[in-house]
Parts: C-alpha cells; structure tokens; sequence
C-alpha cells in the first residue's frame, strides 16, 4: 500500500508478510516467548496500520497459546476498506473473522478477539505514550526514519524504554545507525542481526 505524499510503503516491497514474519514473530514474539517461560506476555505495537503484526502474532499464538495483552498505536487509522484489498488471511489460508474483528473493535477500548489474545487500539500519536513498565516486547513498526525521522529520536526511545519491563525487548526493521545512537543514549543494548528478504540486518533493543 503506497503513501503518496511520502512516497512510502506500509510494507516492504520484497513482501509484506515475509518482513512481519522475519522482524515481528521469529526476531521478536518468538525470541522473547522462547526465552522467557511466560503464562502472559504484553505486547506494544507502534504502528497498528494493516492490522498485519497483530493478526500474524495471534496466528503464531494458535500453536502453543499464552495470555496476550496486545496494544496497537496508530496515529492515522486506517478503514477496514483500505486493508480489505491487501487479502492478508486469503494469503496466509486463514479465517479472516478474526481480522475483520480487529479492525472492527471500537478504539480506546479492550476487547477480545479469542479466549487468548486481548487487543487494545489507541488512536494518539507515538510522542503521547506515558506507559511504564508495562510491556514486555515492543514492536517498533513506524515510518522510515526518510519520512518521519522524528519518531526515530531520543525522545521516542525513552517513551519506548519507559514503557517496557526490566528484561523487556524491542525489535525493529531498522538498522540504520542514527536510530541505534538513539536507542544506546536512552539506556538500551542495541545488537544488529540478520535482516527479513531485501534488508541485511534489522535490530533488536534490550532493556537490561
């Protein structure tokens, strides 16, 4: 999905599923619930947007379900009209119930999608969020930092270092090193590692 005034993707074009897949669930859910032996796991999603993260994470939930408090921040909502298109459950043969339901539940509201997963959508900008210690794994899914490099700043890394609990994870498409300074300035243990299909790292951030 393309944004003209910015010239910029939703996705990357080497394939919207595939990057969510590689940056999202394996290098983030997966690493953290591996790692961590959790009954409950809250998630933060900065960039709710197509609904893709979310909906990805309670798919991968299916196969050996925890307690998901999941919260989708999104500045510019998009209509279920706008995502419709995108065909995101006929792609991964999937109900699409459950992902019509997540972009149908009212904002500012948790609702629950199944016995598993509670999701929370807040309509606000990135520099609003007051959260602390309250989440475990970060999904950092903003706009590139061409387009909207103010939210790859100091100052949104510290609401991010904030938000999370000690031992707490962000994970990123990004790698690029002004982003990492920022991370590292704010308290964070940034490391790189391998990139989804098209990107050759991405990073991942620790609250230690």
């Amino acid at each position: 999905m393309q944004i003209p005034e910015w010239n910029e993707q939703y996705h990357s074009k080497h394939g919207a599923v595939a990057e969510a897949l590689h940056v999202f669930i394996k290098e983030g859910f997966q690493y953290y619930t591996t790692y961590h032996n959790l009954d409950e796991i809250s998630i933060l999603e900065i960039g709710f947007g197509t609904g893709l993260n979310c909906f990805l994470t309670f798919l991968k939930n299916k196969n050996n379900p925890v307690q998901i408090k999941y919260t989708g921040v999104e500045a510019f909502p998009l209509d279920l009209k706008e995502v419709q298109p995108l065909n995101f459950p006929s792609l991964l043969k999937a109900s699409d119930e459950p992902f019509f339901k997540m972009h149908n539940i009212p904002w500012e509201e948790q609702i629950s999608i199944d016995t598993h997963f509670q999701l929370t959508k807040l309509e606000r900008k990135f520099s609003e969020i007051n959260n602390e210690n309250e989440f475990d794994l970060i999904y950092f899914d903003a706009f590139g930092i061409r387009v909207q490099p103010e939210l790859w700043t100091e100052e949104i890394f510290k609401l991010m270092y904030l938000a999370l609990r000690p031992e707490g994870v962000l994970v990123t498409y990004a790698a690029n090193g002004s982003a990492r300074r920022a991370m590292i300035a704010v308290g964070f243990e940034v490391e790189r590692i391998p990139g989804p299909p098209g990107k050759r790292e991405m990073m991942r951030a620790y609250k230690r």
